[in-house]
């Protein structure tokens, strides 16, 4: 399978910052006894700062207060844990490292665990991983997501991965069975149309950059390739613009899309398909509960399969979740750090996967999941560990990602406005002016 880093979407004032927050790596949290003899609990009298991105966990009030009542009989400490909006996020981020007001702990998406740690405002986690013996049972892809330069910032935590989701009964009455390669898919969109002219076969969705990277990287070409420490962009090249040339050609020859998707994104695509109009549409492994819940009718009604690769197999896909960072600057390093490991490991983590829709970011955990799974989920689970892909990990993914350059590109297509070839080249011109920048 191939492998792709995460890039990193912090803005690019957080770059700008350098080393910050001036924290010292050997202040750990103190003893209670306060004279060094580590007697009482580390966190006796101390309470620890936490920022987690709201609206992932729909129970996390009641969650968190089990965490807190774990961690105080674990250390002695309190919690402050603050939810935080993902829109405004990336901004509330980027002021509080600017003036030295960071957090002890944070949930950290994983596209902006690297520009964090280059910006100097993470720990390196590497050592205390090893230590407690974690660093073989962590994730691959989440893993190598929280990696700079050969080091550990971000603790996987949880991810989710895009697969196709079909609806069992539209695909029953046409006598479709989920296709493995890309002629299937063909194939499978020509007599779904058949069958039935009122469903949309396939919507290709204009304003999702995620739902296109599966067919870049399912013919083996990439989004960008480092050349020594520079980004170069590679989405014009023949293999990445057959791939964009197949997503684009379902809607433009196949008839396989509608005219509204050419603008829609991933939520437009879950609204129809929960409505009963799609046949298959890629979604993220944390929708097919939402659908049930949007339209109970649908209820064993949602099937899925990975996303095929040109010739059969697995297509990667993106892998995006979070992990916990501890942040430069605090004075309790080993008491976060033990916050961390509550979160990231043991019973707390999975709960947290099973009420929010996501995986663990252990593969002990992973795996026990998997043992239990039922088949949907583990659709999911195999298209995760068999092909879970990452965005590049350059600095300037994030402006590259502002200014909406692959939905441009798509759009540009679909409107008639430009052939796959002349779009892509568009695409990594603008890139490459970026990467340069």
């Amino acid at each position: 399978m191939r492998k792709f880093w995460t890039g990193a979407t912090a803005a690019g004032a957080v770059l700008a910052l350098g080393a910050c927050g001036g924290g010292n790596g050997d202040n750990g949290a103190v003893d209670s006894n306060g004279d060094g003899d580590n007697g009482g609990m580390i966190g006796e009298g101390q309470t620890l700062s936490v920022w987690i991105m709201e609206g992932t966990n729909p129970d996390s009030t009641d969650f968190f207060d089990d965490v807190a009542d774990a961690f105080k009989e674990e250390t002695g400490a309190d919690l402050d844990v603050q939810m935080v909006p993902w829109a405004s996020g990336k901004e509330k981020f980027a002021t509080a490292i600017a003036g030295g007001t960071t957090p002890d702990v944070a949930e950290v998406g994983t596209t902006w665990t690297p520009e964090f740690a280059d910006a100097g405002a993470l720990v390196d986690l590497t050592d205390r991983v090893e230590a407690d013996g974690l660093s073989d049972d962590l994730v691959e892809g989440l893993a190598e997501a929280g990696t700079l330069d050969g080091e550990l910032y971000g603790m996987p935590w949880y991810a989710g991965v895009r697969s196709i989701v079909y609806n069992i009964e539209i695909f029953d009455e046409a006598g479709v069975e989920p296709p493995e390669n890309w002629q299937e898919i063909e194939d499978a969109v020509a007599t779904l149309k058949e069958s039935n002219s009122d469903i949309t076969p396939f919507p290709i969705p204009g304003s999702s950059e995620f739902s296109l990277y599966p067919w870049v990287w399912g013919n083996g070409g990439d989004i960008a390739a480092q050349e020594g420490e520079e980004w170069v962009s590679t989405i014009n090249s023949p293999e990445a613009v057959e791939g964009i040339k197949f997503f684009t050609d379902l809607a433009l020859e196949h008839d396989s899309s509608n005219t509204a998707a050419a603008t829609w994104d991933e939520a437009d695509v879950l609204a129809a398909f929960s409505q009963g109009d799609v046949a298959m549409a890629i979604q993220g492994s944390w929708t097919p509960p939402r659908i049930v819940e949007d339209a109970p009718d649908m209820e064993g009604n949602v099937g899925a399969f990975p996303i095929p690769a040109k010739d059969g197999g697995i297509a990667p896909s993106f892998l995006g979740g979070s992990h916990l960072g501890i942040f430069e600057g605090t004075e309790n390093e080993d008491l976060a750090w033990e916050f961390v490991k509550l979160m990231t490991t043991g019973e707390f983590a999975q709960q947290w996967g099973e009420d929010s829709n996501y995986f663990p970011g252990q593969v002990s955990l992973l795996e026990d999941m998997q043992a239990n799974a039922d088949d949907l989920t583990e659709v999911f689970i195999t298209q995760m560990v068999d092909g879970g892909a990452s965005t590049p990990v350059s600095p300037q993914w994030g402006a590259i990602q502002g200014q909406q350059v692959t939905p441009t590109m798509v759009q540009a297509i679909l409107s008639g406005k430009a052939d796959a070839q002349s779009a892509a080249d568009t695409a990594a011109e603008t890139m490459n002016d970026t990467f340069g920048g």
